[in-house]
């Protein structure tokens, strides 16, 4: 059987979120694009690719959840410059710890952290999820957003009938070999 155009495949896939849309639960389903892009960003939804990103989405969410948290914890004891210093402490030391943790085998992908960790603060501040401005809430439902998103580019890639570039038709640097990418995403 022949394969559907990978547009085909896609646009089917996007209107799946239209119809989690109309669910009561408001959900974030723009994350699943951003996961979804960033799967094909880093070369397509192969095996390898799936092992470096879906791990780290969740650790960028997570890291998101705990500036939340520790921002309103903060404004409990503090107010003005010294909650404003606060916060850029707690800010640093988070985003530090995050991107440290890419030293570890299995988690280096940071743009996959930061991902997960813009996914959530626009779940949080934009009122997305179950109940609205929850950190909670907006934390779990965004993990399961960004989870999503490259499922749909493995299914995109797999069942989608991919054409080539024509030579004629490419920008001039489309033949060229990409930089290689280290474990923390950086072209080398």
């Amino acid at each position: 059987m022949k394969k559907p155009p990978a547009e085909v495949v896609a646009s089917l896939l996007a209107v799946t979120t239209v119809l989690m849309v109309q669910l009561p639960y408001h959900l974030p389903v723009w994350a699943i694009f951003i996961s979804w892009a960033g799967t094909f960003a880093m070369g397509g939804p192969t095996k390898a690719n799936l092992k470096r990103i879906w791990p780290v989405l969740p650790i960028g969410s997570i890291t998101g959840f705990l500036v939340v948290t520790g921002f309103k914890q903060a404004s409990g004891y503090l107010s003005g410059t010294e909650l404003l210093i606060a916060e850029m402490v707690i800010l640093f030391c988070l985003n530090a710890g995050m991107m440290l943790l890419a030293r570890l085998p299995g988690i280096g992908f940071i743009p996959g952290m930061f991902f997960g960790f813009a996914s959530f603060f626009a779940t949080m501040f934009g009122g997305f999820g179950p109940v609205p401005k929850d950190p909670f809430s907006a934390l779990y439902i965004v993990i399961i957003m960004n989870a999503m998103g490259p499922a749909y580019a493995w299914i995109t890639a797999n069942f989608g009938a991919h054409h080539g570039v024509h030579e004629k038709d490419a920008p001039a640097d489309h033949f060229e070999k990409p930089a290689k990418a280290n474990a923390h995403g950086h072209a080398h």
